[in-house]
């Protein structure tokens, strides 16, 4: 089932605000949720229910895969 899941290619990713936008991006350099929250200005909880959201909106299950997600959709 993982391997489906991060080789399938979805016809249509969904759609992220830019907030989701710039969380997914930060995530795919490597940050971490302290650094991302720092960048943005915003408290590590706020971070996490961003990634919780990216995670709900792409069915992802972990940091891994979203950032999987976040490559292929250019970030």
């Amino acid at each position: 089932m993982l391997h489906t899941t991060l080789t399938a290619r979805s016809p249509e990713l969904p759609a992220l605000t830019p907030r989701e936008q710039e969380v997914l991006a930060y995530l795919a350099q490597g940050d971490t949720y302290r650094m991302i929250a720092s960048r943005m200005g915003l408290s590590p909880h706020t971070v996490d229910t961003y990634l919780r959201r990216l995670r709900s909106k792409t069915g992802a299950v972990n940091r891994t895969q979203l950032t999987h997600i976040a490559f292929r959709m250019g970030y």
